[in-house]
């Protein structure tokens, strides 16, 4: 290993930069630096040469050059072990840069500002920076390169036990790392360009980014190898971003179904239980209180209950968590709860179970309008998330019968709720209570069917809310001999004047919504 003798500082995020500059001081390395981290090392007592004076040529054109020059990259770039290469730098006056500590502007948070011009974007786009950070990765069997304050520890370690060296194979993946740096910030401006130039928002190529959050046991099932990403920056309260309090890691069906159940209850503005099976609910209530919507939403199927996953959203206390343990007892499985926030009594009694997983996702907000990204074969689907919000005054009332106030307050909460299970939806409720949910099959008469059976006697004076248009009046005939009272659907279909005919027969009165909810 060689040791480190000369090293060029630039960096905009300077969090624990001193500590790692003052060691390789102490070291005996030489520091160039510019700019604004040029004054911080001074004013910091920190020797330092200005990359302007190592160069002897000017900073210039407002600053856009400033370590673009042959003896900082051929510094960088130079194979040192090779002769031909060392004969060429040393006679034209190049030294061996051995670190490079380097990041770069967020560009995300200049087109973040409210009503940013493009020439102001333009102008934040970091030229010597990425060039640096490159030409040090490429040539990391000679040079150190660093781009974030997290590395500043680890490194800071093996500067100390190396006697001031840095081994190889730490070069390689610090080099790794400066690659996806700079990845991700050419990302972030090739999809800000392209996306000028989209009215529907979506460019032209589509560029993700996650970061490996943990690898899991297997995927859906045991055969399939599998993984968890995640953004890179924490978005609003999320699943994939909660902590965990509790139980043993995450599996893949527990991450999908703990998204579904957090994402449903964050539609609720009063308390709201949501039991989640296989991405589908197969219960949820809002009600006075958790304790109340969690019995609520169990009671509408509490077979399919058994190992299912809760979401909640509110605050959990202890009366909850009671409420939630004592249901298990007659033989219903909970593997997993997300909530908020949990109270200590509370997180205590539902942490009994040591294999339950509990999460906890922080104050939830409304929810936003986040792209949502779906794999096929080949390619990829994009699409906005649907967040489309029903009000009473958006409802067409279109039967014989008017529903009453008590009937819409129903179906807007079952209108809701369907929305969030798997299309063909029928979903049944009773005030703000699921009692029977058909989901995910081919045919709307047999998701009426299996709403209608699993309800039971509950279906009588239910209403009923059907993701898409009934396509013909035999939903309706299902719901009418069912006791069905009222039905809440998109409308649309070349059948809807049968369609109504069949409600005003069974008495059911009928609101349209003009929007449809399918979930494929």
């Amino acid at each position: 290993m060689r040791k480190i003798e000369r090293a060029l500082i630039s960096t905009y995020d300077k969090t624990d930069l001193l500590d790692i500059v003052n060691l390789l001081v102490k070291h005996g390395v030489e520091i160039l630096s510019t700019g604004g981290t040029a004054r911080h090392l001074r004013e910091a007592g920190i020797e330092i040469i200005d990359v302007s004076d190592y160069t002897g040529f000017p900073e210039m054109l407002d600053g856009r050059v400033k370590t673009l020059h042959p003896k900082i990259h051929a510094g960088l770039l130079a194979q040192w072990d090779n002769d031909e290469h060392a004969t060429q730098a040393t006679e034209s006056g190049i030294r061996q840069i051995d670190m490079v500590i380097c990041n770069l502007y967020p560009f995300e948070e200049t087109i973040a500002k409210p009503n940013v011009s493009l020439e102001e974007a333009i102008e934040n786009i970091d030229i010597g920076g990425p060039t640096m950070i490159r030409a040090a990765a490429k040539n990391y069997k000679h040079v150190t390169v660093l781009t974030s304050p997290n590395q500043y520890s680890q490194i800071i370690s093996e500067l100390n036990d190396n006697d001031g060296c840095i081994s190889e194979n730490m070069r390689f993946e610090l080099a790794r790392k400066a690659f996806l740096h700079t990845s991700h910030y050419d990302n972030a401006i090739s999809n800000y360009l392209d996306n000028l130039e989209n009215d529907d928002g979506f460019g032209e190529a589509l560029t993700v980014r996650y970061h490996k959050a943990a690898s899991l046991r297997y995927g859906e099932n045991p055969h399939q190898n599998a993984a968890f990403y995640r953004t890179e920056t924490e978005l609003p309260p999320c699943a994939a971003w909660a902590k965990q309090l509790n139980g043993p890691p995450l599996s893949f069906n527990n991450i999908l179904d703990l998204d579904a159940a957090l994402e449903i209850v964050k539609d609720f503005n009063t308390p709201t239980c949501a039991i989640i099976k296989h991405n589908n609910p197969c219960g949820l209530a809002s009600a006075a209180n958790l304790g109340e919507a969690f019995t609520n939403a169990l009671e509408c199927d509490r077979t399919s209950a058994f190992g299912s996953i809760v979401g909640l959203n509110r605050k959990v206390t202890i009366q909850t968590a009671n409420t939630i343990r004592d249901a298990a007892k007659p033989g219903v499985k909970i593997e997993a709860v997300i909530a908020p926030s949990y109270t200590d009594k509370a997180l205590h009694a539902l942490s009994r179970v040591e294999n339950r997983r509990i999460l906890e996702s922080g104050k939830l907000t409304s929810p936003q309008q986040i792209p949502q990204i779906r794999n096929v074969t080949g390619g990829v689907l994009i699409q906005d998330q649907d967040i489309y919000s029903l009000e009473k005054s958006d409802l067409q009332f279109v039967s014989k019968r008017k529903p009453t106030e008590e009937e819409i307050e129903s179906l807007l909460f079952a209108w809701k709720a369907c929305k969030h299970v798997k299309s063909n939806c029928i979903l049944l409720a009773q005030d703000t209570q699921t009692v029977g949910i058909g989901a995910g099959q081919m045919s709307r008469v047999d998701a009426a069917i299996i709403a209608v059976r699993k309800a039971g006697e509950k279906a009588k004076d239910a209403i009923l809310a059907s993701d898409a248009f009934f396509p013909f009046p035999d939903g309706v005939e299902i719901a009418g001999d069912a006791g069905i009272r009222a039905i809440i659907q998109p409308g649309g279909s070349v059948n809807d004047e049968s369609v109504i005919e069949t409600a005003d027969s069974y008495n059911i009165a009928m609101v349209f919504t003009g929007v449809r909810h399918f979930r494929h």
